[in-house]
């Protein structure tokens, strides 16, 4: 009887180990989302360029992105300003294979936020964390001062003809140009601003829940193109959009789809 109980003890505990040892193995990534698909890096090069202003490209420095490394430098530059198409939105803890988000920093962005990015992007690529993994590092190293916010004003240009990303409900297709001004520790109150539809009034971007606001070095303050300069950009960028909507059909757009202006 003794022997038994031991022996059903025994095998209680080797069971135990087992899923503490399967518990542990599984912490880290356990399915293919992490895994995004490389832009031909013609394409991705000319998409991630388009997001600055058309007098700072020719000099910028360009960052392409390897799914299985991270980002690598393509073109070194000379002005400060880089660029590099954004793949995973890291406040959301969710990681998606579509979404398209030309960056252009300025020369303090570039020293400060860009590596942020950058480092996120290394920890997808390796397979070994998940969505929430991925924002609970960041959360983190923004709070034990890793990560810091950029020191002075600064302007992240995203003026490229087309981003795809989730502004709340779900990944859709922008048409909507702006301009990011680095607003750290700042709201809406703070400048008394707000989303209007179209973007035309100053609104702060942020990383919605993921960071606080004692915490919020992401913060931003954006402001949408005009009309007339959005028009004229969409107009100079028709032949990157045709290219992008046979790359991929999820990138065509509609420009008289009304839907596709708006932030929520």
């Amino acid at each position: 009887m003794i022997k038994n109980c031991l022996s059903i003890v025994g095998s209680c505990t080797l069971w135990v180990l087992f899923m503490f040892n399967m518990t542990i193995s599984g912490i880290g990534q356990t399915t293919d989302e992490w895994k995004l698909e490389k832009m031909p890096a013609d394409l991705e090069m000319e998409y991630a360029l388009s997001a600055l202003p058309p007098h700072l490209r020719d000099s910028a420095t360009v960052y392409l992105l390897d799914p299985t490394k991270g980002y690598y430098m393509a073109r070194k530059g000379t002005n400060g300003f880089s660029a590099f198409v954004e793949r995973t939105d890291w406040s959301r803890g969710e990681f998606v294979p579509d979404m398209y988000a030309p960056e252009g920093f300025d020369s303090i962005g570039s020293k400060t936020l860009v590596p942020i990015f950058f480092d996120i992007a290394a920890m997808r690529a390796s397979g070994k964390f998940t969505g929430l993994q991925v924002r609970d590092s960041v959360v983190k190293r923004v709070k034990d001062g890793r990560y810091k916010a950029p020191p002075r004003t600064g302007v992240c240009y995203m003026l490229s003809p087309l981003f795809r990303t989730n502004p709340g409900g779900g990944i859709i297709n922008m048409v909507m140009p702006h301009y990011m001004f680095y607003a750290p520790y700042m709201d809406d109150a703070d400048i008394g601003g707000g989303w209007v539809t179209g973007g035309h009034q100053p609104f702060i971007i942020n990383t919605g829940d993921a960071l606080d606001k004692a915490h919020s070095i992401f913060n931003y303050i954006g402001i949408a193109a005009g009309e007339t300069e959005k028009a004229n950009i969409v107009e100079d960028n028709k032949e990157l959009l045709a290219k992008l909507a046979a790359y991929k059909s999820f990138l065509k757009i509609d420009l008289n789809d009304s839907t596709m202006h708006h932030h929520s």
